[in-house]
């Protein structure tokens, strides 16, 4: 289905950058798909998230409460970082937002227990008197980061905090910034965050700069006569300094995921697609931040056009700070690529990875569409599903790889706090039968204790 190409000119766009897939050079294919991973992996950064790393194992809360003051500009002494239980428990909002959160937790709570319940232990019989499977268990611990730097984010509190409490991770430790223009005293977390976790039953809440508190979660201040505990885990999404904070912790035998940056969002559309709804739905995204990359794919210019003034309009409605977010992340950081046909708009979506992907397309090609589509981290199909919707109360994962990793990685899920441990059973006559295969093998690898751990057996 290959559109032919009108004589609509790529600048007429106020908003969105237009690329032309046929068009681009490997450079410029290059930009697009390589979005974030310079600003995380900055040799500068780098630098300086190492050095607060190697305070933070050196000193514990104290260079925690350092950073507080220097990135945060909120005066905390150690014994105030755990947020008080009593402050947990009393914490509160309006009615509305109580009712949202348990609807988004249940929604969340539903879907990861039916994964969970996918996930259970198994067995089957290989050969007579051999038995092979899996036993699936927790994680022993695991630190949830909660982002604050730009607004609260109490919907990251319980989309990280419902698997794991599905998975049942024995403990679970939140960190959470400070509020931004909060300083001191009761206000620092947000409220909304406090009752997710008061609902999940999370007592442990820290008030923590991100790096820091990542490095403090990873090292354990406990042993120093700090607050922190120690986690063998650490997921949740960030500015740059934060998911390269989670990188450089993996150094320190710390597990995380790979990689929960900057947001970004992918639309594959055609023709049939409503201009006015293709225009909020990008926005959901692009609204986050300067560094955030919102990606419009579709064979059809004449949409592009259409979409373009649409969100012309509906960026007056947004604060400037938001607008001008958008205005980058649909420009230089994503923009629209026009493609010969909607196989070469798959492709280029496929190619991109999208941490959200969604697909607005005629429905006699949805099918195809959504079934060629295997490297995003969340793909919502129609114009019934817009992002918001996804990212708040649906119940899939809304924390998602980004920067490409969703062609490797997945979502935040119960499956992410679990382990699989292999169980084996067998009995004399199963080994006999394997004997004569393990000492081959064995012979030929130059391992003689491997052969004599069978040879010294009576397996007649």
């Amino acid at each position: 289905m290959t559109t032919t190409r009108p004589a609509w000119p790529d600048n007429a766009t106020n908003v969105l950058r237009v690329q032309r897939w046929n068009e681009m050079d490997d450079a410029a294919r290059d930009a697009l798909f390589a979005r974030g991973l310079d600003d995380i992996f900055a040799p500068a950064l780098r630098s300086s998230i190492t050095d607060l790393i190697d305070d933070v194992q050196a000193r514990g809360d104290a260079a925690v409460c350092d950073a507080l003051a220097r990135f945060d500009d909120a005066v905390l002494t150690p014994d105030q970082l755990r947020v008080p239980a009593e402050l947990i428990e009393a914490a509160t909002v309006s009615d509305e937002l109580d009712v949202a959160l348990d609807d988004a937790i249940a929604h969340c709570r539903a879907f990861n227990e039916h994964q969970l319940a996918r996930l259970g232990d198994w067995s089957f019989d290989a050969e007579p008197g051999l038995s092979v499977g899996e036993k699936i268990t927790p994680v022993e611990s695991v630190g949830l980061y909660v982002p604050s730097a730009k607004a609260s984010y109490p919907s990251v509190a319980y989309q990280l905090g419902v698997p794991a409490t599905v998975a049942g991770v024995g403990r679970i430790v939140v960190a959470v910034p400070p509020l931004p223009g909060a300083r001191r005293g009761d206000d620092l977390a947000d409220p909304a965050v406090l009752v997710v976790c008061r609902k999940l039953g999370i007592t442990d809440v820290f008030v923590v700069n991100g790096p820091a508190g990542i490095a403090a979660m990873g090292f354990g201040t406990e042993s120093m006569g700090g607050s922190i505990p120690k986690v063998r885990m650490i997921v949740g999404p960030g500015s740059p300094a934060v998911t390269l904070a989670q990188v450089e912790m993996q150094r320190h035998g710390v597990v995380t995921m790979m990689l929960l940056g900057p947001t970004e969002s992918l639309v594959v559309a055609d023709a049939s697609a409503d201009p006015a709804r293709l225009a909020a739905d990008l926005l959901v995204e692009a609204e986050h931040g300067t560094d955030s990359s919102v990606v419009l794919v579709t064979p059809d210019i004449e949409l592009v056009a259409a979409v373009d003034a649409a969100l012309e309009s509906q960026l007056a409605d947004l604060p400037e700070a938001r607008a001008m977010a958008a205005r980058a992340s649909l420009g230089a950081n994503g923009g629209a690529v026009v493609t010969a046909d909607l196989d070469d708009a798959v492709a280029v979506a496929n190619r991109f990875g999208p941490e959200h992907l969604q697909v607005a397309v005629a429905p006699e090609h949805e099918a195809r569409v959504v079934d060629a589509l295997v490297n995003a981290g969340e793909i919502l199909v129609g114009q019934h599903l817009p992002f918001s919707a996804a990212n708040f109360v649906v119940g899939c994962p809304a924390s998602l790889p980004t920067s490409g990793f969703a062609a490797v990685s997945s979502g935040i899920t119960a499956a992410t706090f679990v382990k699989r441990t292999a169980v084996a059973r067998a009995d004399a006559t199963a080994l006999a039968r394997m004997a004569p295969s393990v000492v081959a093998l064995a012979d030929h690898e130059g391992f003689p204790a491997h052969a004599a751990a069978i040879r010294r057996r009576d397996l007649a």
